[in-house]
């Protein structure tokens, strides 16, 4: 059963930093990409940025700069650097794992919560 854990959100002061971190277990496939995504209230779930298993990046243009994906030192893991926060960044942020290129997200995290204060 596959398993994605997110953790590093809460509540900080516009300006400031956080970073998430996601890890996937009961992997038995090739991943071909994770990603972070969030849901602010009355709005739909967007893309926020995306890591494919070789490395390729997507970032969307509100946070290109701010926040970078990456990674992590663990198989199946991947972390978000989020800098420069803005109130407009508060959401619930939920970590992805997308199988296939040409397929949608196949599961998702609980998500984690992300407050920026003004």
């Amino acid at each position: 059963q596959v398993q994605l854990v997110e953790s590093g959100g809460g509540l900080v002061q516009a300006g400031g930093s956080l970073r998430l971190s996601c890890a996937a277990s009961g992997i038995t496939f090739n991943i071909h990409a994770m990603g972070w995504y969030r849901q602010a209230p009355g709005k739909q779930r967007e893309l926020v940025a995306a890591i494919t298993s070789g490395g390729i990046t997507n970032v969307v243009d509100s946070v290109k700069g701010r926040f970078t994906i990456s990674r992590g030192n663990a198989k199946n893991t991947v972390n978000l650097q989020m800098n420069s926060l803005k109130p407009e960044d508060s959401a619930v942020y939920y970590c992805s794992v997308q199988r296939l290129p040409w397929r949608s997200v196949d599961y998702w995290g609980l998500g984690t919560q992300v407050t920026v204060s003004s």
